[in-house]
């Protein structure tokens, strides 16, 4: 069956993201992360057919939500005159937005989205191998091609299995993890979801068992990994902000510490002008910032989003606008 874009995933921070772009009539928007279409959605109701929205998604499961986003706006009567939209759906890893980008004829946008993570679909689907309440293959792909979790765990050497725990998941027991994973693997391949979770259960102390699914961290370094999440972002990050008209607002939600420092660093670089020595009479670098945060500190779910929506806990929204 496929999923609405409301029961495939919940869009985070719908309104303050969607607000946050300060959509134009006639203007051009990037939706990176299409998933369910929730933030497309909202994006192609305010351009009103009046405009064009590009939606990223690497996944074949999300690119089946777009037929029913089309009816849903058609049926609302958000659409131009001869029944467009303005979407136009990218099967693509957002990390190639700028070849997109030039292949459609589109040298500068006016705003774009960039909803990080998991969907609530990968979580909650117990074939893709994403979460540890399913026993299903050790997969983690989001494109459902290349280098499986499984492939990760079996075939990679100790030292750099400790690394992906430690720094993708800041595991603080990364090694006695990894010391359980290579005795295991040894004997058999580790094959399911709940093959690992339960190595990983029985190599940690046992004070972190009662502190929510020991399996957590290690799960999100692995998927972090198979799908190089923070590569791509650096990358998307770059390629966006280049393609930012003047006045365009990039506006990004993020859901773990590691991807949130990445966004905060590039707005602050983004936003950095003069870095001559505070000691200097005159500038002399002649470096101006390149864009204006829109919004001072991280914008966070309120209490009513959270009782709806508990995995809008730990989002932060970042935006800011290119001069």
């Amino acid at each position: 069956m496929v999923k609405t874009a409301d029961t495939y995933h919940v869009p985070v921070l719908l309104k303050q993201s969607i607000d946050g772009l300060n959509i134009k009539p006639g203007g051009i928007y990037i939706d990176v992360t299409f998933g369910g279409g929730g933030h497309s959605r909202e994006i192609l109701k305010r351009i009103n057919g009046n405009g064009q929205l590009y939606s990223f998604d690497q996944d074949e499961d999300a690119e089946k939500n777009v037929n029913n986003i089309i009816a849903e706006l058609s049926n609302d009567g958000a659409t131009s005159t001869d029944g467009n939209c303005g979407l136009t759906f990218v099967r693509s890893n957002f990390r190639y937005l700028k070849n997109w980008m030039r292949y459609y004829g589109i040298d500068h946008i006016d705003g774009l989205l960039a909803d990080l993570g998991v969907s609530s679909h990968h979580f909650d689907d117990e074939t893709r191998g994403f979460s540890f309440r399913f026993d299903a293959p050790l997969d983690m792909r989001m494109s459902q091609s290349g280098t499986t979790a499984a492939e990760l765990v079996n075939t990679l050497p100790a030292g750099e299995l400790r690394r992906i725990l430690s720094v993708y998941g800041e595991e603080k027991f990364a090694g006695a993890i990894v010391n359980g994973i290579v005795k295991a693997r040894a004997e058999k391949p580790i094959e399911t979801t709940l093959e690992l979770a339960e190595i990983i259960k029985e190599n940690v102390p046992q004070r972190v068992r009662r502190d929510g699914h020991p399996a957590r961290k290690s799960f999100q370094a692995l998927r972090i990994a198979v799908n190089d999440e923070l590569g791509v972002l650096e990358r998307g990050l770059d390629g966006a902000f280049e393609l930012l008209g003047s006045g365009g607002r990039l506006a990004v939600i993020t859901f773990h510490s590691l991807e949130d420092r990445i966004v905060k660093q590039k707005m602050a670089s983004w936003c950095q002008g003069c870095t001559c020595p505070k000691d200097f009479p005159v500038c002399v670098c002649g470096n101006k910032p390149k864009a204006k945060l829109v919004v001072r500190k991280p914008v966070c779910a309120n209490e009513t989003e959270l009782r709806n929506n508990p995995r809008a806990r730990s989002a932060k929204l970042r935006i800011c606008e290119k001069i």
